[in-house]
C-alpha cells in the first residue's frame, strides 16, 4: 500500500554568517536529512527535546517554512517542486494546528469569520452554506453557534485550541500536522483535546503527524513514533516497540527520565552529561557521540546509517552496524 506522505532527505538550513568574501556561509542545520513515511489513517508522532528540529520539520513539510532540500511526496506529487498556484490548490488537503492557539488566531476577527475564511479562499462552499458549515463544525469540536460572533480573547486556552482544530478540519483535509497542540494546556484539558482528536480521526478518516516533547502524550495518541536529535531522525518504530525495546542510547535516556509509578517496570536511568551541541556547529560523525555513554571511536568520525533492526524498527546507531 502506498503511503499518504513520503518525506525524503528533508533539509532546512538557516544561513547565519559569511566566513569571508567568496567563501561559504555558516548554517544552522535545523533539519538535516530527515526521511519517513506516513500511512493513510495513522498517527505518526515526532518527539525530541527543544531545538531538535521537530517543529521545523512539520512546517517544512507543508512549506510554511521553505525547505532547503529534499522531497515531500503527498498523493503522488512532490510539494517542494509545486508552483505557488499549484500548491494553493493542494492546501485544503493539508492543514496545520499550531502550538499557541491564541497567537494563531486573528484577534480582530470573530470566530465565525475565522472559520469562514478557508471555505471562501478555497471555494469549497458558497452562499448560505458557508454559515451552516461553520456552525456544524463548531458543534463537532464541542462549541456552539452562540460562539460564532465572539472574539479569540473571550475563550479559554482549551476552547481556542478547539477553534484551531475546527479551522484545520473545516476544509476536509486528509493530513493534519499538529505542533505541540496540548503543551500550553492544563493536564485535564489536554486529555479532552487528545480524546477529541482521536474521535475526529475516526469520524473523518484523518491522518496525523503529532509533534510533541511529552512522551506520555505521544504514546497515548500515536501508532508509530520517530525520535529526533539535533535535526536528524535517530530512531523510528511502532509505539509499543519503541517504549518496550528502545534501541538508540538517546531514546533509552529519554524513556529512562520519565517518572515511573510501577516499580516492576522501572527503567534504568541513563544520565546524559554535557550540553546539547549547537546546530550551527554539530559534531562530526554521530551528532550524539559527545553525550553518548556507549560512544566508540567510529561514532566520532562516521555518520551512522538509518537501518532496520526489527520489524518496522529503524535506528541510526553504530551499535547496530
Amino acid at each position: 500500500m502506498n503511503p499518504l506522505l513520503e518525506v525524503k532527505g528533508l533539509k532546512k538550513y538557516y544561513p547565519i554568517q559569511s566566513v569571508g568574501i567568496g567563501k561559504l556561509k555558516s548554517f544552522v542545520k535545523a533539519v538535516d536529512d530527515v526521511s519517513f513515511e506516513v500511512q493513510e489513517g495513522e498517527t505518526f508522532g515526532i518527539v525530541g527535546e527543544s531545538g531538535c528540529g521537530k517543529s521545523t520539520t512539520g512546517k517544512s513539510i507543508l512549506r510554511l517554512t521553505e525547505p532547503s532540500d529534499g522531497e515531500v511526496i503527498f498523493q503522488g506529487q512532490n510539494l517542494i517542486k509545486l508552483k505557488s498556484s499549484e500548491l494553493r490548490k493542494m492546501r485544503h488537503y493539508m492543514q496545520f494546528v499550531f502550538q499557541d492557539p491564541y497567537a494563531s488566531l486573528n484577534p480582530r476577527m470573530t470566530i465565525g469569520a475565522t472559520l469562514e475564511e478557508p471555505l471562501k479562499i478555497h471555494g469549497l462552499v458558497k452562499g448560505r452554506e458557508i454559515r451552516r458549515k461553520v456552525k456544524e463544525m463548531l458543534e463537532i469540536v464541542g462549541l456552539t453557534e452562540h460562539h460564532y460572533h465572539r472574539y479569540p480573547h473571550e475563550f479559554s486556552g482549551g476552547q481556542r485550541q478547539r477553534i484551531g482544530i475546527a479551522r484545520a478540519l473545516i476544509t476536509n483535509p486528509k493530513l493534519i500536522i499538529a505542533d505541540e497542540p496540548v503543551s500550553a494546556l492544563d493536564v485535564s484539558i489536554q486529555s479532552q483535546i487528545l480524546n477529541l482528536m482521536k474521535d475526529l480521526q475516526d469520524q473523518f478518516k484523518l491522518t496525523y503527524i503529532f509533534i510533541s516533547h511529552d512522551l506520555s502524550v505521544v504514546r497515548h495518541i500515536s501508532d508509530r513514533i520517530g525520535v529526533m536529535y539535533l535535526g536528524r531522525m535517530i530512531e523510528m518504530a511502532p509505539k509499543n516497540s519503541l517504549f518496550e525495546n528502545p534501541a538508540h542510547p538517546y531514546t533509552q535516556a529519554l524513556l529512562g527520565a520519565v517518572p515511573q509509578t510501577n516499580n516492576r517496570i522501572a527503567r534504568e536511568r541513563i544520565v546524559l552529561t554535557g550540553d546539547v551541541p549547537s546546530p550551527a556547529n554539530p559534531p562530526s560523525g554521530c551528532t550524539f557521540h559527545t553525550r553518548c555513554p556507549s560512544c566508540m571511536d567510529i561514532c566520532k568520525t562516521d555518520k551512522p546509517e538509518f537501518k532496520q533492526t526489527a520489524d518496522q524498527h529503524w535506528v541510526a546507531c553504530h551499535l547496530f552496524s
